[in-house]
């Protein structure tokens, strides 16, 4: 256990390593499935693990490693609204994507079999993601930060009625056997996690391109269909909306006397779009969109992953 490497913290300033090898952050320990993504994505680098979402961010932007993978949707569990908002607070640029495809085990210490679990640890998403599982099992739930950090607590307790949900290669590092394989509800259980940097890429048209953008809107009727509609005009399918609240304009309310207009917030939205930068129906589609938006940033134009 003493060989693993430190998470990175928001204030750790140590320089990074010299050598040809990519650094890559990521946040939980190894063995979460963030460090699967990043080895899926650049097999020979050279993994960071972060204790928080921000301090991979933060680890990019100080020189510490040259990447971060970072989860930002999951098939079954729906956004990471945490890494949305992170996106704004940093001027990082979206370089890629990984779809992972994401196969809970369960976790125990070596000769326990699973009936004799009467609880587990493991990160919220993961476990509602096995509800069957551990309910036809009577195994009582308790949340982790992450799936690798419940394994390791799971040795930690030196408990043989204690167990874990995580992946195959947490198991393997942390020395626990696997009880059972693919215990998740849904076979079809996708992580997308996307890569950030501290410079773009130039996007090309040699292959599939996304294309992310952040905006806002001017007030009206009909201006979020009109914003939507400059890309169906041009035949861009649009694969990922997705809205936040605002924070420095959270809410607009009714007057003491009753006038004016109804509660709402003012929304940012989060768009993935399939075509990339290189192309002109892209370059004129976000020309159009400025007519509406208050404000406009493209997070990254990248290639596609299209193996999970």
């Amino acid at each position: 256990m003493n060989l693993l490497p430190k998470p990175l913290t928001a204030s750790d300033l140590s320089s990074p390593s010299d050598g040809s090898k990519v650094r890559v952050a990521y946040q939980g320990l190894p063995g979460a499935y963030s460090e699967d993504a990043a080895l899926k994505a650049y097999p020979k680098c050279e993994t960071v693990p972060c204790d928080q979402f921000e301090a991979a961010f933060t680890a990019v932007e100080l020189w510490l490693v040259d990447k971060a993978v970072l989860p930002i949707e999951n098939s079954v569990g729906g956004s990471i609204h945490r890494n949305y908002d992170l996106l704004l607070r940093h001027r990082l640029h979206i370089v890629g994507e990984v779809q992972l495809q994401v196969n809970h085990c369960l976790l125990g210490l070596p000769g326990v079999t699973k009936e004799e679990l009467k609880r587990v640890l493991s990160h919220p998403q993961a476990l509602a993601q096995c509800e069957m599982t551990l309910s036809s099992l009577g195994i009582v739930r308790i949340n982790a930060d992450d799936t690798a950090l419940a394994a390791q607590m799971a040795v930690s307790t030196g408990l043989r009625n204690t167990g874990a949900v995580a992946s195959a290669r947490a198991a393997k590092i942390y020395g626990l056997d696997i009880l059972a394989e693919k215990i998740q509800d849904d076979d079809d259980n996708i992580s997308r996690f996307l890569i950030f940097a501290r410079e773009p890429i130039i996007p090309g048209t040699d292959r599939p391109y996304k294309t992310s953008v952040v905006f806002t809107l001017e007030e009206g009727p009909g201006v979020l269909f009109k914003a939507l509609a400059v890309f169906a005009l041009r035949g861009i399918n649009l694969t990922k909306i997705e809205s936040r609240p605002q924070r420095q304009r959270p809410l607009r309310v009714v007057d003491d006397s009753n006038e004016g207009s109804a509660k709402y917030f003012d929304y940012l939205f989060y768009i993935d779009f399939e075509a990339s930068m290189a192309e002109p129906r892209a370059q004129y589609a976000l020309g159009h969109l400025q007519e509406f938006a208050r404000f406009l940033r493209v997070l990254g134009s990248y290639p596609m992953d299209t193996i999970p």
